[in-house]
């Protein structure tokens, strides 16, 4: 156990150190640009790559319906148990 928390005090700096990019998105040196797909009629910026599809981040949806109505003799319906 020791061990293990050792091990994510040492990781932690370097975890967070690597996650603050900033400036501009390119292809790495000696790589190329990823290419366009099969129905694409030009290859993708960078920054279309990074937007999100409505399908990933669904908008919320706050229709309430109301308060629910009243269920008549319900033997379920009890007050939570005294501890």
């Amino acid at each position: 156990m020791r061990r293990a928390l050792a091990l994510a005090a040492l990781l932690l700096p370097i975890t967070l150190g690597a996650c603050g990019k900033q400036g501009a998105l390119e292809p790495q040196a000696g790589r190329p640009a990823p290419q366009r797909g099969a129905t694409q009629i030009r290859a993708a910026t960078p920054q279309e790559m990074l937007q999100l599809d409505p399908q990933a981040v669904p908008q919320r949806v706050d229709d309430n319906q109301g308060p629910l109505p009243e269920r008549g003799n319900d033997p379920f319906n009890l007050p939570p148990p005294r501890q």
